[in-house]
């Protein structure tokens, strides 16, 4: 039994699991890869309801509740308190260099007993400059910054104030939680040098494997990240053949992240967030243990250091495995967090992402009008109707071209398709004769949208014609222009 889950999940906050927990995570995954015919007939888990409302959260002051507005301030007064007394960094990174430094100055302490000459003012001063130098370079940088807003400026004080809300929104407006978030963000920033990705070339090979195209129905841009190219044997080898390539496509990952965030705005009113689209289609079973856990660890890594940067997560093409998988990993997420996320199965895909996107946005290998390299439809003659078909219904679409010599182009879609379809040219004139432009025929539910063109010799109209067969109502939709006297 299939069964379509639709839920809207929030970004995830901290997910801990256990070693034991784990282990149940690798042991189903095994399972179902040992038992796919079982899956199918599995009860699906329960997931949340839908939130109430796809806009986000608002950025400006005046639109926050009361405790809202104190946390933002204390927020600030603490990120101001600790950048001027030079402590933002101090903490968390001694707290990185303090095992090394102790493993350091135990095996120096091993080597001088063994050469009976102890130097361990030597070692106090190595430590007391190595922490001098770390300041001094904190003070050479004129402001600390996150991507491209500085952190204590009044000149970009609106930019700053956004920043901040992500991450209180992120601990749910605990300002002791969001400080400390903030902090190893910062810190975890500097020591994998984020500043200097975008500069860095990395993998080619993963050009199609994520990319951002169009926007959402609220301005989002939308990144579209594509798990099927990894079915490609060689090149999941290239990827997660060894422990250096997945930490490389973990940078790779981040870097595209980086790009992402460069189109957004980080002002009150503006896009600050990205909708993010994940298409499962072939995308390789829970088998496949070095994708699992990359992608385990990316999405540590983002949901701890890119807070509420997504405005919704919508997996599509959802296999069955997916499920089972979600099952455990859900008592582990916020239900900020699960609010976040939308899940469609194949038969769903169109219907789903038009939920959030404009059809003329969504490429058309996921139903939409969005085509590469579109010459013919602009934002003047792009317009989309639409039309409902009633169960068993027939309903026709007429393109009037009163003048002979003109092109007439059209696209076509109807969600979900199992229609019959044709198209025809019927001439005014009633001693001419009906030109069949495409004979009717059975449309499958994988369809593709229609674009067709056709160049009258007279005066006439095209005729599309659908017919339901379906006991549900179906929705169609269609655009269309005429250019007079040249041909496409």
């Amino acid at each position: 039994m299939t069964v379509e889950v639709s839920v809207e999940e929030t970004q995830k906050e901290e997910m801990v699991v256990s070693e034991k927990e784990a282990k149940m995570v690798d042991d189903v995954a095994e399972k179902v890869e040992e038992n796919p015919q079982n899956s199918e007939d599995e009860p699906k888990p329960n997931l949340v309801e839908k939130s109430s409302s796809y806009r986000e959260e608002s950025n400006y002051l005046s639109d926050l509740k009361e405790s809202e507005r104190n946390a933002l301030f204390e927020l600030k007064s603490k990120l101001e308190e600790a950048i001027s007394s030079n402590t933002l960094f101090k903490t968390e990174e001694k707290k990185e260099k303090e095992k090394p430094m102790n493993e350091k100055k135990e095996k120096t302490e091993e080597v001088d007993e063994k050469e009976g000459n102890p130097d361990e003012k030597t070692i106090e001063e190595g430590e007391e400059e190595g922490e001098k130098e770390s300041e001094k370079k904190v003070e050479k940088n004129e402001e600390i910054s996150i991507w491209g807003v500085p952190l204590m400026s009044t000149e970009s004080s609106e930019g700053t104030d956004v920043i901040l809300l992500k991450f209180l929104r992120a601990r749910e407006f605990k300002v002791n939680e969001a400080f400390e978030m903030l902090k190893r963000t910062l810190v975890w920033r500097k020591n994998f040098k984020i500043g200097d990705i975008l500069d860095e070339d990395l993998e080619e090979d993963l050009d199609n494997a994520a990319y951002m195209k169009g926007i959402d129905r609220e301005n989002h841009p939308v990144c579209y990240n594509i798990f099927g190219v990894f079915g490609n044997e060689e090149l999941y080898q290239k990827v997660f053949g060894s422990e250096e390539k997945r930490e490389q496509f973990l940078r790779w990952r981040f870097q595209f992240m980086e790009k992402g965030i460069k189109k957004l705005s980080f002002q009150p009113g503006g896009v600050s967030s990205i909708l993010q689209v994940y298409d499962l289609k072939n995308c390789p079973g829970p088998s496949k243990k070095e994708i699992r856990n990359a992608t385990y660890k990316a999405i540590g890594l983002l949901q701890d250091n890119y807070p509420e940067l997504v405005v919704k997560n919508v997996f599509i093409n959802v296999p069955f495995w997916y499920y089972a998988f979600y099952s455990l990993i859900s008592p582990f997420l916020t239900q900020r967090s699960k609010s976040k996320f939308v899940v469609a199965r194949p038969a769903k895909v169109t219907e789903t992402l038009l939920k959030y996107i404009h059809l003329e946005e969504i490429p058309t290998q996921y139903g939409g009008f969005k085509r590469e390299n579109e010459i013919v439809f602009n934002s003047e003659n792009g317009g989309v109707s639409e039309i409902c078909l009633k169960p068993g219904s027939t309903e026709t679409i007429e393109i009037q071209a009163p003048d002979a010599g003109a092109t007439l182009i059209w696209d076509l879609t109807v969600v979900g398709w199992e229609v019959s379809y044709k198209e025809e040219f019927i001439p005014t004139d009633d001693g001419s004769y009906t030109i069949i432009i495409q004979k009717e025929k059975k449309m499958d539910s994988i369809e593709e949208p229609v674009r067709n063109t056709f160049r009258n010799n007279e005066p006439g109209n095209v005729v599309l014609t659908i017919k339901s067969n379906s006991k549900k109502k179906k929705r169609a939709f269609y655009r269309y222009h005429i250019q007079q006297g040249c041909s496409v």
